[in-house]
Order: structure tokens, then C-alpha cells, then sequence
């Protein structure tokens, strides 16, 4: 499990890596900076104009490290992967499940059920331990609606019904969301949420963390053998990963919202770390992202109690055991799928 924690992120411009025995090689300029054994990395997430030996990436194919390559500012843009792995089998009732609207509005109620509870306990905590800092009142307000929420869903909702919900439960959300922002107000302004591009410093910061969590929930899928794209909730698309969106879901509030919180609140991020373009368009300095990288990478060796299998596991072990439990109820091992809530 721990060899799931260790994602390699190279985001150095001009970086060059290649394979020497068992051995990943990074080198910038021709010179060697870091040596890693593969059997210690999970996964290559490379930033903007770096580049790898052919050699490597058939390499990390043949070895199951998961290679992603993205733009300098965190758009993802392609990743290199090996022969499927998994039951056939697994995946041919993946795909009817998908076809299935009753059961994809099953599996859809789930995800969102515990995505909303998410975004509630997120804004619980603020309460319970800022409730002196922040603007209490529009914020329990928004916790009050979003319980109200979850007794509104149910499986035999259509998924379009299903997304409406999803959509005003996200809007209601952050709406407060700038309230949760303790410190540093004048430099860190939510007024919504915006991407492609991110128009502020709060937005781009989302953005990025969003875009690093889909790639350990997109590898946690293709490790235990389902389909990345063929999701319940997002309908297929060419180019989209929709069950690695479906399961996303889940982490977001827990793990990249309270992350960009606890970032900005810390003064872990400045504004220094982010530049404006000509565009308007807000994008991360290198330095800026190495320290959010540095800070993910923490967060996922924290234990948390697992709250279906009862058992203390680390955050980034979590995708995972959620991807192996999805495995399992397309295999009829469980009645269904156990979406991750937050306790």
C-alpha cells in the first residue's frame, strides 16, 4: 500500500528523464539531480516541457507507473499507460451498469450523497474551529440547506434530476466558501467559482490541487482494472475520464478544498506564488507549486479511520480502497457501492 503514496512530480522546465537499470534518472542540463528506484514510485506527473526517454516510458508501462503529463499550469494533456490490467469480465458489467440508467442513478446517489455530506463537514469544522473569524451565520445557513439536500436524493431520481441537485448543492457551497478564508483576505478573493481559466488566485489554486487528485483517483482505477472514462454520473465524452470524475467527487471538499484552505490560512501560499496574465487568466509560479506539492504529498501519509472497512488508513491509500470497492460491487461481492464520507 505504501508504494501508492510516492508520486514522482517533476516540474523543473527543461528536465530530461530517463531509464538506467531499474533506476529513474532526472537530469536538467545533463546533469543528474535525482536517482529513484522504480519499484519506489507509483506514479510520473511532469509539468510543461519536460520530457522522457522512450525507454522509460515503456518501462514505466511494463512496471504500472502511472505517467501524466500536463501543461506548465496543471491542464492535463495526456498519460502513458500499459496493457489493460484486471478482469474482463469486471469491466464488461461495468459498461452494462453504465448503460443501465436505474442503476447508474443508484451508484450516481452515492457519490453525490457523500460529496454534499463532504462539503457539509467541511463547513462544520470552519464553524466549530473559526466560528470567531469567520461570518457564522450565511454559514450555517448553507450547512442547514445542504442537509436538507440529502434527504432530498434518492436512486430514483433521474440523473439529469440528480445533476440539477449536485449543481445548486456546489453553487450553495461556495457561495460561503470565501467566508472559510481566515487570512490574507485582501490577496485571496472568492467571489465564485471559475476555471479554464482560473480567473483568480483561490480558483487557480483549486484547479491544480483538483487536477493532481484526479490523477492518483484516475490510477487507482486502472490499477484495480476498471475503465477510468466510463462513468455513472458523467456520461461518456470523448477524452473524459468519467468514473475517475464520478469518484473525485468524494475527495474534493475533503481533500483539495480544506488543503487550499489550510494553505492560504497558514500563509503556507502567498500571492507571490501566482502571476496574472495578459488574459486576466491567474497561473501558479514554480515555486508556488512546489510547495502545494510538497503539502499533498504530507497530507496523504495522515492516518484517517476508514469509515466502511473500520480500519485506520492513510489519506492516500484512500483512492484505492475506494477504486477496490467499486471493483467489488461490479462483481456482486457488495449490495452496492460504499461512497467515502468524511466523519
Amino acid at each position: 500500500m505504501k508504494k501508492l503514496l510516492n508520486t514522482l512530480f517533476v516540474t523543473t522546465q527543461g528536465s530530461y528523464l530517463s531509464k538506467e537499470g531499474e533506476t529513474i534518472v532526472v537530469a536538467v542540463k545533463k546533469e543528474v539531480k535525482l536517482r529513484l528506484p522504480i519499484h519506489t514510485v507509483s506514479g510520473i506527473v511532469c509539468f510543461g516541457n519536460v520530457t522522457m526517454s522512450p525507454f522509460l516510458m515503456g518501462f514505466c508501462a511494463e512496471k504500472d507507473v502511472a505517467v501524466s503529463f500536463l501543461t506548465e499550469y496543471g491542464r492535463f494533456l495526456a498519460q502513458i499507460k500499459g496493457p489493460v490490467s484486471g478482469n474482463v469480465l469486471v469491466r464488461r458489467e461495468q459498461y452494462r451498469r453504465a448503460d443501465k440508467e436505474d442503476i447508474s442513478s443508484e451508484i450516481a446517489v452515492s457519490i453525490l450523497a457523500a460529496k454534499i455530506s463532504n462539503c457539509r463537514k467541511v463547513l462544520q469544522r470552519s464553524l466549530r474551529d473559526h466560528g470567531d473569524k469567520i461570518a457564522a451565520e450565511p454559514v450555517e445557513q448553507v450547512v442547514k440547506r445542504l442537509g436538507r439536500t440529502l434527504k432530498e436524493i434518492s436512486g430514483t431520481l433521474p440523473l439529469n434530476v440528480l445533476r440539477g441537485i449536485e449543481g445548486d448543492a456546489a453553487a450553495n457551497y461556495f457561495s460561503v466558501f470565501d467566508h472559510l478564508i481566515t487570512s490574507q483576505k485582501k490577496d485571496f478573493i472568492f467571489n465564485g467559482r471559475n476555471r479554464r481559466p482560473p480567473l483568480d488566485e483561490v480558483n487557480c489554486l483549486l484547479s491544480f490541487l483538483y487536477t493532481i487528485l484526479m490523477h492518483d483517483v484516475r490510477s487507482a482505477l486502472e490499477c484495480v482494472g476498471l475503465d477510468p472514462a466510463v462513468g455513472f454520473l458523467h456520461r461518456d465524452r470523448p477524452g473524459r475520464p468519467g468514473l475517475a470524475l464520478d469518484m473525485m467527487e468524494e475527495f474534493r471538499p475533503f481533500l483539495a478544498d480544506r488543503l487550499a484552505l489550510t494553505l492560504i490560512n497558514l500563509g503556507q501560499v502567498t500571492r507571490k506564488d501566482f502571476f496574472r496574465k495578459d488574459s486576466m487568466a491567474v497561473y501558479m509560479e514554480d515555486e508556488g507549486r512546489k510547495k502545494v506539492l510538497m503539502t499533498y504529498q504530507k497530507r496523504k501519509q495522515d492516518e484517517i479511520l476508514h469509515p466502511f472497512i473500520e480500519e485506520k488508513v492513510m489519506i492516500g491509500q484512500l483512492f484505492y480502497i475506494q477504486a477496490l470497492l467499486m471493483n467489488r460491487y461490479m462483481r456482486n461481492d457488495l449490495d452496492g457501492y460504499p461512497a467515502f464520507f468524511w466523519r
